[in-house]
């Protein structure tokens, strides 16, 4: 493994400070990598959510520009500077980033479905499935869009139609370690649950269930 793979490996422990130097001897090494840049946003990001260090949110937030210089159409990039952007009050900020995004790359499914998933984080479900079924239109075969539809259903309690969408994430990308944890988990609440009599898909008591309202996690990507 070089630096990058190594740092991602630190990340993942925890070792958030150590991986924020291997990613900088990273950088020096390959300056035009977007991947790295990437991956020293995200490790500034987490250090600064986590000491509440606004500096630190400010160099973030320029390394995921500086990515997005690079790479235009980097999708954790973009996902990463959305959650920052929401975790620093600017909310307005990741709709207008998506938003533009997927009008400058108007045939890239992915921008739709970022889009999707921040309008889901903020409980606008019917906003998000329209991004998604437009993803889906343009590239059947992406799995990012499945498995948001999934996390979707999920969340709206339907959730034999979520382990479908989900294995239809699966069955395109099969690494996706994630996605076969919460097919088990949900296999064990439709074991336990009680079905809606007026949908049999839908788990008594679940349908609507809000989402969390946060934005999704950013973590460090490697190729």
């Amino acid at each position: 493994m070089g630096p990058n793979g190594t740092g991602v490996s630190l990340f993942q422990q925890g070792r958030y400070a150590e991986a924020l130097q291997v990613f900088q001897q990273a950088k020096q090494a390959d300056p035009a990598n977007p991947d790295v840049h990437y991956n020293l946003a995200s490790t500034y990001h987490r250090l600064g959510v986590n000491a509440k260090d606004a500096k630190m949110m400010e160099t973030a937030e320029a390394l995921y520009n500086q990515c997005l210089d690079l790479s235009p159409n980097h999708v954790d990039c973009h996902r990463g500077l959305a959650v920052l952007l929401v975790d620093t009050g600017r909310s307005d900020r990741a709709f207008a980033l998506l938003k533009n995004w997927t009008q400058r790359s108007p045939t890239l499914s992915d921008a739709r479905v970022e889009l999707a998933r921040l309008h889901q984080e903020f409980n606008q479900s019917k906003v998000a499935e329209q991004y998604l079924d437009e993803a889906l239109a343009m590239d059947p075969r992406n799995p990012n869009a499945w498995a948001a539809k999934g996390k979707l259903r999920e969340n709206s309690g339907e959730l034999m139609q979520a382990v479908q969408n989900y294995q239809q994430s699966l069955a395109i990308n099969a690494s996706q370690p994630d996605l076969y944890q919460r097919i088990s988990a949900l296999n064990v609440r439709l074991a336990q649950g009680t079905p809606n009599p007026n949908n049999p898909s839908v788990i008594a008591g679940n349908a609507g269930a809000p989402g969390n309202n946060t934005a999704p996690t950013s973590e460090p990507k490697r190729y």
